[in-house]
């Protein structure tokens, strides 16, 4: 198993930039999928970024394309999401998650271990 703990989120403003980060606990973090979900007030939690077991075959919501980048260094167990031109329809709580299968599914129920979460609130 592992323990996930994510940082990085504040209040930005629309344009700006933040990178969030996850750190891994244990020696097994290279053994799973990694992947990052947010959810705002009243939504449902949604897919944002994931990244295959050796950094490769990112994916990423619609939403998100060109804007986003997931990044992993499986050397110091941490998972990485860059954001750019944020807007503020990106606020929301923002969690990292694990996933025993192959690749990054979209399904919150893939994963089985979750982050606490971190805020990222965006004002225009």
């Amino acid at each position: 198993q592992v323990q996930l703990v994510e940082s990085g989120g504040g209040l930005v403003q629309a344009g700006d930039s933040l990178r969030l980060s996850c750190a891994a606990s244990g020696p097994t973090f290279s053994r799973y999928v990694m992947s990052w979900f947010r959810q705002a007030p009243g939504k449902e939690r949604e897919f944002v970024a994931g990244i295959s077991r050796g950094g490769g075959s990112p994916r990423y919501a619609d939403s998100v394309k060109g804007r986003f980048t997931i990044s992993r260094d499986n050397a110091k167990n941490t998972v990485a999401l860059q954001m750019s031109s944020l807007k503020p329809e990106d606020t929301a709580t923002y969690y990292c998650a694990a996933s025993e299968y192959y690749s990054p599914g979209t399904a919150a129920d893939d994963y089985t271990y979750w982050g606490q979460g971190t805020q990222v609130t965006v004002s225009s």
